[in-house]
């Protein structure tokens, strides 16, 4: 580690060599003047070097926020074992931070103006929004101090402030998501069945018997179907935010819990035979088929290719409009499947296990006003049964 002392007018300043920047590769030096006696210089200097060498020294950078968050965005793609979706959200999230903080240097920046920074935001966005943005907050922050841009992390003691909820917020509560009660899904599949092609058909019978997403449905492979189990395996989904057919990715699931074996029934697997059989028929005649053993394909355009998840919403919307039922949404069969299982006495943990969730607020929501009416049920049923006796 190089030093200089230079002799300015009647002061004494002394220029130190720090290698280079990790990240922008740009030379660093940290200079100080203003030493009246070239003693006070040399012994400025030597505790700086001596700090350096130990590990100590820190030489607080003049990036600001904005900066850092862009090139910590390129590090973290580079070295973290993360999926494309988690890098899309890790980039909204230090936007955000980089937004609020605008052109501020990165080391200007204290616990109470992070703190404040928390405050102001939690007006704007969601529990689990804002959570995510304190996580990749800290990540950044926690990368500052390990390169030595700066000595304190302003997020250290921060909390993530809580929503007061007020009367005016249980008034405008949103109901529960939209689902099928049982005879609309029966109307819904039998008009699709009678009117409209059959992959339409296999399509939204497979999402409401399985209650999957809709990603892990276009991610499906007949690989993945045990006919002889009749089972279904789940461990990947559709991941395509540009809707550019050939640029799909098949990325692992959303949690650990996500990963899982369903059973289905017995119509399901029968529906799914017949489809590979058309399939089959159809893919003969195409050359061009995109041979990757996907379930639930374009025919037209890009024949063979998985079909995409706007796709299948745009599908589901002009059946339901066109027909006169529910508005409801491909994701919509996921929650009637959850309200069906409930009132057909499934337990809770079961429908977790089979939905691919560890824990999930809407579908307690559902399994809860479903079994509410079964609740109400019982005191006449015991009743009529002491009545009986």
């Amino acid at each position: 580690m190089k030093g200089s002392i230079k002799k300015r007018g009647k002061t004494y300043t002394y220029v130190v060599d720090l290698g280079r920047d990790p990240i922008t590769n740009k030379r660093l030096q940290h200079t100080k003047g203003g030493f009246k006696t070239k003693k006070e210089c040399q012994v400025a200097l030597a505790k700086i070097q001596t700090e350096y060498h130990d590990g100590t020294y820190v030489n607080e950078s003049e990036i600001t926020l904005k900066d850092f968050a862009s090139k910590w965005l390129e590090l973290y793609k580079a070295t973290a074992n993360v999926k494309v979706s988690t890098v899309r959200v890790r980039q909204h999230e230090s936007q955000v931070l980089a937004n609020h903080f605008k052109e501020a240097k990165i080391k200007d920046i204290t616990g109470t103006m992070y703190q404040d920074f928390l405050l102001k935001s939690n007006e704007k966005y969601a529990k689990n929004t804002l959570s995510g943005i304190q996580s990749t907050s800290k990540m950044i922050f926690k990368k500052a101090i390990e390169l030595k841009y700066i000595k304190e992390d302003p997020t250290k003691y921060a909390v993530l402030p809580k929503k007061i909820i007020t009367v005016e917020d249980l008034e405008n509560q949103k109901d529960l998501p939209k689902f099928f009660e049982k005879n609309e899904l029966i109307d819904f599949l039998n008009i699709c069945k009678k009117d409209y092609n059959p992959q339409s058909y296999i399509t939204f019978l497979i999402l409401a018997n399985t209650g999957i997403r809709v990603g892990e449905l276009c991610a499906l492979k007949w690989k993945d179907i045990n006919f002889k189990d009749e089972t279904i395996k789940v461990y990947k989904t559709y991941y395509n935010p540009t809707n550019n057919t050939k640029k799909y990715q098949l990325l692992p699931p959303k949690t650990p819990s996500s990963n899982r074996t369903i059973y289905i029934d017995s119509l399901l697997i029968n529906e799914l035979r017949k489809h590979k059989v058309r399939q089959n028929e159809i893919r003969l005649k195409i050359p061009s088929w995109h041979d990757e053993d996907f379930v639930i394909t374009k025919v037209l355009n890009f024949p063979g290719y998985p079909e995409t998840t706007k796709q299948l919403g745009i599908t589901m919307a002009r059946i339901v409009e066109n027909n006169n039922l529910k508005n409801l949404s491909p994701h919509g069969l996921r929650h009637t499947h959850t309200s069906l299982l409930a009132a057909a006495g499934v337990g809770l943990e079961e429908i977790m296990e089979r939905l691919g969730h560890k824990d999930d607020d809407i579908t307690r929501n559902i399994y809860l006003h479903v079994t509410e009416d079964i609740k109400k049920e019982a005191p006449q049923k015991f009743l009529e049964f002491l009545k009986d006796s």
